[in-house]
């Protein structure tokens, strides 16, 4: 069974978390689909790019990512006081 993230995560201590997220029903995300044959390459650019933009949005540094044809792996840093240098 799962535990809630709130258990996991404290938002108040800086900490590195290793993400993993993966397609599900044989999907690709990248590369080519050998049941389609629908090229989906060019969504690794896209997700890499997008996770550049988002990353200071969420007071995150991203130490390491790899985009692979179903799944993809983040090594992400948290800095609960990166807020305190925003501006508006």
């Amino acid at each position: 069974m799962t535990t809630p993230r709130h258990l996991l995560v404290d938002p108040e201590n800086e900490c590195d978390y290793h993400l993993a997220s993966r397609c599900v029903r044989r999907a690709f995300l990248c590369g080519v689909d050998d049941y389609t044959g629908r090229d989906c390459s060019h969504r690794r650019t896209w997700l890499v790019e997008r996770l550049r933009q988002l990353a200071p949005c969420f007071a995150v540094d991203v130490y390491s990512y790899t985009v692979l044809s179903n799944h993809f792996h983040l090594v992400l840093r948290h800095d609960p006081l990166a807020y305190r240098w925003w501006s508006d």
